[in-house]
């Protein structure tokens, strides 16, 4: 890389995610310019970074999410560039439009396909404009309990009261019948106020048994658009993934469905003049019709088993993007995919209740398989507060089948070791190994109807930790 082409690049994130950004930025020959705060002083994703940078303040609303001491950072250290992962203000268009003013990139989308794609109502419109299919309901925020009654006597019930501005599967409720609109209608607007700032709602139908299908999208600043196929979410708990993988099972060899459904998402990322790295999430009915959800304008947690499949670093492009770069791309033909991977999100988290359980890891090993990937930021010490997402790290196999993948998943996840923190690792092994998941046939009510979590063993199995530990132990001392 040329010298003129050198770019100090700010992450504004902490994690695994600002970990994996400062790799792809090193590797660009970019210099990585990490952050901390005063209550996470030994940030590990530090250790990635060419150098630190200090965000005064305790909390998410004094650091992360201050766009001003942000902007300032930017002032001060020169910054090129500011790559925000995902949370905090990767999807916030006024963040991109005051760095864009600034004179500095942000790696993302322009803010325009920010601003329309974060807006539920909104990205529905530009769907139908655009062909899209999208799920029968209002095109507008329906303002009251009798305007959400005429929409579902249209449509039918079920039906879906969601937040305009929702996401993280807050602020949606189903409703069976005119009674449950009548007492859900105004709770789930507090709700949505008091997450997101607002409080407008939309009514759709609700899909039966329905898949939750996301397409990757990329595309530069040259007018190229490409896909990177598509991936399960399925494996839902409170409407959050907890289990991805690539390609979808439930598409399984119909490849005229599998084009299909990704082109479609092209369309939609080229109706909005899309330049970066972005996800289109579909709902996929049992009858196999998809439906538009919503447009991601951001790096998603589970990109890796698309990069795994595909072996393109879509973090790397996603840079290259933001800044002008050529991508190397020639043609969609030359995307292919290879084998299928498997993404476990390991979090802090009681396995059975699956609620946030923060507290300090005292031990870390692991003993993976041949085609494991672990993205984390896990070290001994490490204290896990409930100040963030309780995610710690993503647990991602890969197999030239999927029954292979599924076998190495089982391995790696008996593999990992996290001592004195308390995660959904248990609860993994269940889904893991439970026929309806071997059989690629589930959907989002997974959870809610096979209920896992009562089949998880809360036994300590002593033998086997016991002989875990003594390995930490014997290899702390350098036997």
């Amino acid at each position: 890389m040329k010298d003129q082409d050198h770019k100090r690049i700010l992450i504004a994130n902490r994690g695994e995610i600002a970990a994996r950004i400062a790799r792809a930025c090193r590797e660009l020959g970019h210099t990585a310019v990490g952050v901390w705060t005063d209550n996470e002083v030994h940030a590990r994703h530090l250790e990635y970074c060419d150098e630190w940078v200090r965000l005064p303040g305790f909390t998410n609303a004094e650091t992360y999410l201050n766009v001003e001491n942000i902007l300032k950072v930017c002032k001060d250290y020169k910054i090129d560039g500011v790559h925000p992962g995902y949370g905090f203000l990767s999807e916030n268009a006024g963040f991109a439009e005051k760095l864009t003013s600034a004179g500095i990139t942000f790696i993302g989308p322009h803010v325009e396909a920010i601003r329309s794609m974060g807006d539920k109502a909104i990205s529905k419109q530009i769907a139908k404009k655009a062909g899209v299919p999208v799920v029968p309901g209002s095109a507008e925020a329906i303002e009251s309990v009798e305007g959400a009654l005429e929409i579902a006597k249209e449509i039918g019930y079920p039906v879906l009261l969601k937040a305009v501005a929702g996401g993280g599967g807050r602020g949606m409720r189903q409703c069976f019948s005119d009674d449950d609109i009548r007492n859900q209608f105004e709770a789930v607007q507090r709700e949505s106020k008091a997450a997101f700032g607002n409080g407008d709602l939309l009514v759709e139908k609700y899909i039966i048994n329905p898949r939750h299908i996301e397409v990757q999208i990329l595309a530069d600043k040259k007018g190229n658009t490409y896909h990177f196929f598509e991936r399960e979410c399925s494996i839902q708990r409170r409407h959050q993934k907890i289990i991805e993988e690539a390609p979808s099972p439930f598409i399984g060899e119909d490849e005229e469905l599998r084009q299909r459904v990704c082109q479609t998402a092209v369309k939609l990322a080229q109706a909005v003049d899309y330049d970066s790295a972005g996800t289109v999430e579909f709902i996929m009915g049992e009858d196999k019709e998809f439906y538009f959800l919503e447009m991601n304008t951001r790096i998603q947690v589970e990109h890796p088993i698309t990069e795994e499949i595909t072996g393109i670093d879509l973090i790397v492009c996603m840079i290259q993007a933001a800044f002008g770069v050529d991508l190397g791309i020639p043609s969609q033909e030359w995307i292919s995919r290879t084998g299928h991977a498997i993404e476990c999100r390991i979090c802090a988290e009681d396995p059975i209740t699956m609620l946030p359980a923060p507290g300090k890891v005292t031990g870390f090993e692991t003993n993976f398989p041949q085609g494991t990937r672990f993205d984390h930021y896990l070290y001994r010490d490490l204290e896990v507060t409930p100040d963030f997402d309780p995610m710690v790290g993503k647990l991602v196999t890969k197999g030239i089948l999927r029954e292979i993948a599924i076998r190495k998943m089982k391995v790696a996840l008996d593999g990992l070791l996290i001592e004195g923190l308390k995660t959904n690792k248990p609860l993994h092994q269940v889904i893991i190994n439970h026929p309806k998941f071997i059989e690629g046939n589930y959907s989002t009510n997974f959870i809610s109807e096979e209920k896992p979590q009562d089949e998880v063993d809360t036994s300590v199995k002593y033998n086997n930790i016991y002989k875990k530990l003594a390995c930490i132990e014997a290899k702390r001392m350098g036997i």
